[in-house]
């Protein structure tokens, strides 16, 4: 590979790293705070933690719920064959950078309507979502939505949204995210590395 070939190839990665940390940087310490408290009480409590997205954000969420077995969580991936009932108490995470997305908003209101607790990983606030949630985290990286807010319908009908670092930007971030909230854990919680 030339120089300056390599160059660019390094200063992208660098400026995707420099987008993702100053994301970051945005992520409100309160809405953290209430994310832990959730999530700390669950396992105390030996509540179930159900992990929803789609997508992009469903890779980033399975990759949460992974993470969170390792520290003693009863967590579970919906879609996935072995997901057991909710009850009242249980904490679903809901990952959808737009807020919109129909699978993971009526997993929400189906689990508001049996009383667990639902907390909100987007970049709109405002959204259906956020609004239906009890805790939100909001994080920057989504600028704008799809016209089709379910995500099969998209893949069948071929509406992708381009892979490019600022459209990819809400799931990185909340990859990041996620991870650096697995090491807070992991420090507040009886639990080793």
């Amino acid at each position: 590979m030339d120089e300056s070939k390599e160059k660019f190839i390094v200063g992208t990665m660098r400026d995707l790293a420099g987008y993702v940390l100053k994301a970051i940087d945005y992520i409100k310490s309160e809405q953290v705070e209430a994310l832990i408290d959730a999530l700390i009480k669950a396992r105390n409590e030996m509540r179930k933690v159900l992990v929803v997205g789609v997508g992009r954000s469903g890779l980033v969420g399975k990759a949460f719920a992974i993470r969170l077995m390792h520290l003693g969580f009863k967590v579970y991936v919906l879609g996935d064959t072995t997901v057991p009932a909710l009850a009242p108490n249980d904490v679903v995470i809901a990952i959808s950078g737009s807020g919109r997305t129909r699978l993971v908003v009526d997993a929400a209101e189906v689990a508001k309507s049996v009383g667990a607790k639902v907390i909100a990983l987007t970049s709109f606030p405002d959204s259906p979502l956020a609004k239906l949630s009890d805790i939100v985290v909001e994080i920057p990286g989504r600028f704008k939505v799809s016209s089709e807010e379910d995500y099969f319908s998209r893949q069948i009908l071929g509406i992708y949204e381009p892979l490019s670092p600022l459209t990819s930007l809400f799931e990185i971030t909340a990859t990041a995210f996620l991870d650096g909230l697995i090491v807070e854990l992991t420090h507040r919680l009886p639990k080793s590395s």
